[in-house]
């Protein structure tokens, strides 16, 4: 089977939110009309911890937001990515660095290098998915 067959990625997708608690959410905005707020706002009110990244701001979605993932003062575990393509294999060494074991490209989101990257260093990779319509389509809630 493909890594990149789609019932591959649907295991996947339910073994990541299953067993993450925490989203370390790359590229988050504090403007609620875009959907690098709404899904993290999402998650959080389904009971998932957010972590927002981004460099210009200082909280989003009620949580401390890092500059980096360098800056997060404690272990990354599933990184939740909102930038462009292009920028996936910077952010996809930046997750590997921090330690992340897991890196999700939201819908719309394609890298082969990231997913190079993310591969290799043995992580859990999902890419052009949606964390709130992958949620809803399994029911999964953090325990």
């Amino acid at each position: 089977m493909s890594s990149r067959d789609p019932r591959t990625t649907d295991e996947i997708v339910e073994k990541i939110l299953s067993t993450y608690d925490t989203i370390t959410v790359v590229g988050a905005s504090a403007n609620p009309a875009k959907p690098a707020n709404e899904v993290p706002a999402h998650m959080k009110h389904l009971g998932w911890r957010i972590i927002p990244v981004n460099p210009t701001a200082d909280e989003i979605v009620g949580e401390k937001a890092y500059r980096s993932l360098a800056d997060i003062p404690e272990q990354v575990g599933l990184v939740d990515v909102f930038r462009p393509g292009p920028e996936c294999a910077e952010v996809a060494r930046a997750a590997v660095a921090a330690g992340a074991t897991a890196l999700w490209l939201q819908l719309g989101i394609t890298s082969p290098e990231a997913r190079r990257i993310a591969e290799d260093a043995g992580l859990l990779y999902v890419e052009d998915r949606c964390l709130i319509i992958e949620q809803r389509r399994t029911g999964i809630v953090p325990a």
